[in-house]
């Protein structure tokens, strides 16, 4: 089992968004069936955030509410493991509980299975008690373990649906805005760009000769991206075209169209991601123009002369790219809502329309990635990146 850190684990409770959501009928259906498999007569799914332990489905009685201080199923946090025992009071982890003692509840038999989501977080657990002493062979504890992970399954279900009907909504505006702000000024930014490189002058100032053919290079990767960007919203949910693409070359053209603010803000931009990976190569270098351009751009807001530090890895799930900065980071409570569309988050006096990390969220989320922000070893934020490898990649 992978161990995570609590602010990975408090954001991958908060992506499913169950804690004051009614609860699901799939979900009652499973702590029916752990209390039928166990043959007691309650079982329960807990979520346990930083506080509180929440009842999110219950068989046998009315969901609450606890401290995540009176909670039983917190030792399963700690000890990242199923716990089963036959008689509470004597147990020296929980015969002093409320749940055990009377104050809340008259516990003695319990049982819980951890549940783990994909990226290795416990949220909580699938758990089971009587108020008789009872046993659970090995065929019924192995049971109550897969009904847990089918918990999860539920859970990603919910919220992948959940994602990609709010991405479908947004994408018919996204376009039309992409089309009436960047579409029109860009190709009168080319034309008058043309005219200066077919200036008769021009072959008298190299330097300048050269700063119009970059300059030039940099409009029709733009104008690509924007006709690739509008075609991937009209096709909605539809899959990006993934291909190889290599981060750390990738990453070095995307600096050269950011070269304007870098050089503005003496940003130093540290770059070790030479790694393949499986994208679609429009999409994710709009993916790292944008979370690069927002490092920068706060650092600099921040009065910090910004350090930008972008990596690439692997493992057996998938890859990993982050972008660290050394910025004033994102609060908190800021940092799912800073993906939405329009949304600047703490964002005062810095120009932007908050379409940026709504853009991201959404190019990642077609390509069944991840993308979360988190505290930065920098002293900023990070933006991590996650997109799965395809069964034949290596």
């Amino acid at each position: 089992m992978t161990t995570v850190d609590e602010a990975a684990r408090l954001e991958a409770i908060d992506s499913y968004d169950v804690i004051t959501s009614p609860p699901a009928s799939e979900l009652q259906g499973l702590v029916r069936l752990a209390a039928m498999l166990c043959e007691v007569s309650k079982a329960v799914i807990n979520i346990i955030d930083d506080r509180f332990q929440h009842q999110i489905a219950a068989e046998g009685f009315e969901p609450v509410v606890c401290a995540r201080t009176d909670s039983m199923c917190v030792a399963v946090l700690t000890e990242q493991a199923p716990i089963v025992i036959s008689d509470a009071r004597q147990d020296p982890r929980f015969r002093a509980n409320p749940f055990v003692m009377g104050d809340i509840a008259w516990v003695r038999f319990y049982a819980s299975s951890p549940l783990v989501t994909p990226d290795g977080a416990i949220i909580g657990t699938l758990c089971v008690f009587d108020e008789d002493l009872r046993e659970l062979d090995d065929d019924t504890r192995r049971g109550l373990d897969v009904l847990a992970r089918q918990v999860i399954d539920v859970l990603e279900l919910r919220r992948k649906t959940r994602e990609l009907t709010e991405t479908n909504e947004m994408l018919t505006q996204f376009a039309g805005q992409i089309s009436h702000d960047l579409r029109n000024p860009l190709t009168a930014l080319t034309g008058f760009l043309e005219l200066a490189a077919d200036s008769p002058d021009i072959d008298r100032a190299p330097q300048a000769a050269r700063s119009l053919a970059h300059a030039e290079s940099a409009a029709d990767r733009m104008a690509t991206m924007i006709a690739d960007l509008l075609e991937y919203a009209r096709r909605g949910s539809a899959a990006p075209h993934p291909q190889r693409v290599r981060v750390d070359e990738l990453t070095a053209e995307v600096l050269t169209d950011l070269g304007v603010p870098i050089a503005a803000s003496s940003a130093t931009i540290a770059v070790d991601a030479a790694l393949d990976v499986w994208a679609d190569r429009t999409l994710l270098a709009v993916v790292i123009q944008n979370t690069i351009a927002n490092a920068v751009k706060f650092a600099a807001a921040a009065g910090v002369q910004p350090h930008v530090e972008v990596r690439a890895t692997r493992d057996a799930s998938g890859s990993l790219i982050t972008v660290d900065d050394n910025g004033p980071g994102v609060p908190r409570e800021l940092r799912k809502r800073v993906f939405d569309l329009m949304e600047r988050g703490n964002a005062e006096g810095v120009d932007g329309l908050g379409l940026g990390l709504a853009t991201c969220r959404r190019i990642v989320l077609a390509h069944s990635g991840r993308i979360a922000i988190e505290d930065s070893p920098l002293g900023g934020a990070r933006v991590r990146v996650a997109l799965p490898n395809p069964p034949d990649f290596h």
